[in-house]
């Protein structure tokens, strides 16, 4: 038995789980919160500790001693040379990363040389590393990449249709996201649904804020909505998702604003929250306004469920047919009306056939909400992405990554 603890740094936090490999046991777990600010939120349980505090945390190196000195006053750790290894997630691997790989000082530059593709996540996973790493110089440091499930998409699914050079030169394609999630979704599909089949036709929806659906067949990405960068594929919260690319060009020419400024309102001021009017960009907000009337609020809704069902669609013919659709994360887990509002618009197409009491009564659990009668079983699994960083971070120390 070791211990492994499984990092998701971003700009301002740090999400991280504490497990005992390979049970698989959660032993603590937390985030810090609004790092670079006096007023950071660290939140801690671990053992028979619980605690939210509100403190200076000025950057990510004091966040981490932090959450360090956590695990060991609660007794989690005995001495922090019981950490083996720590596991980061990366959100952007490239084409360099089709599995999770040792931190090394390659792939520390290959991250950086990525930087382009990912300036909001990428520089926060470089501070995260370093600061564990300086913390734990002698755990192993494991990379987690989203993309590494993607890289078994072929040609014809991640090339975009643009001049040669761009694609050979610049790497420009699709690189898709949250492949950590969707791998986890296929595996718990395959296995608590699907009685591991050899053979399974998968569509996964891992909804939250930021959202992509993925294609997997027997257990191998086949396509993924997000593109080059996160703000492809389905609408979002603030996102935009796919639009015309004309609209950058007119857009530019009405209001005077360059690239990079409509770049910014498209990743951060449309999706839920520009069709809403800026009511919100969180659903439930959205769900709220809907039930009492508001045009703008169930225009968005629409739009979304509009968006999320065309690649439902989109997916069903490019496997060929689905065993299993399953949806997971922030929406896809705690949503029934999104749930039924996404199925409504492919349920006659597909044959699909909601139980809408179960829809109701397993929110926020694993199991089956469509009925017997469905062509394609449909089921919400909860997504848990820091349990497969957990996997290769055990892996890693086996030696068997």
């Amino acid at each position: 038995m070791i211990k492994v603890i499984a990092v998701n740094a971003g700009s301002s936090s740090i999400k991280y789980k504490l497990f005992e490999m390979p049970e698989e046991k959660v032993i603590a777990s937390g985030i810090v919160e609004r790092i670079g600010h006096e007023d950071a939120i660290f939140k801690f349980k671990g053992g028979k500790e619980e605690k939210k505090e509100i403190l200076p945390i000025l950057d990510h190196g004091a966040g981490v001693k932090l959450i360090l000195e956590a695990l060991e006053s609660s007794g989690v750790v005995s001495t922090l040379k019981e950490i083996a290894v720590v596991g980061h997630r990366v959100v952007q691997g490239g084409k360099y990363f089709a599995k999770s790989a040792y931190f090394t000082k390659e792939t520390e530059d290959r991250i950086e040389e990525l930087v382009p593709l990912d300036p909001l996540h990428a520089p926060a996973h470089l501070l995260g590393f370093h600061a564990f790493n300086d913390a734990l110089p002698e755990a192993k440091a494991i990379a987690v990449f989203d993309t590494a499930f993607h890289q078994s998409m072929e040609e014809e699914d991640y090339l975009f249709p643009i001049p040669d050079e761009w694609s050979e030169k610049y790497d420009c394609r699709r690189y898709g996201a949250h492949g950590t999630s969707h791998q986890y979704l296929s595996i718990k599909g395959i296995h608590d649904f699907l009685n591991n089949q050899k053979e399974s036709k998968i569509i996964t929806c891992h909804i939250g804020s930021g959202a992509s659906l993925c294609a997997i067949k027997n257990g191998k990405c086949v396509a993924t909505s997000m593109g080059l960068t996160p703000l492809g594929g389905v609408m979002m919260g603030t996102r935009s998702g796919d639009i015309d690319p004309s609209v950058l060009d007119y857009i530019s020419t009405c209001t005077g604003k360059d690239v990079h400024e409509l770049y910014e309102i498209l990743n951060r001021k449309s999706g839920l929250y520009g069709v809403s009017g800026g009511l919100s960009n969180d659903t439930r907000d959205i769900e709220e306004a809907m039930l009492k009337g508001d045009k703008k609020a169930t225009r968005a809704a629409n739009l979304f469920a509009r968006r999320i069902a065309d690649y439902i669609g989109q997916y069903y013919v490019r496997l060929g047919g689905a065993d299993l659709l399953v949806f997971s994360a922030g929406i896809g887990e705690n949503s029934p009306i999104f749930r039924k509002m996404i199925i409504d618009r492919v349920k006659e197409a597909l044959g699909i056939e909601l139980d809408e009491e179960k829809n109701e009564s397993l929110n926020r659990k694993e199991g089956v909400i469509s009925t017997p009668n469905s062509k394609i079983m449909v089921a919400i699994i909860p997504t848990d992405e820091e349990l497969m960083i957990a996997r290769d971070s055990y892996k890693a120390w086996e030696g068997t990554l």
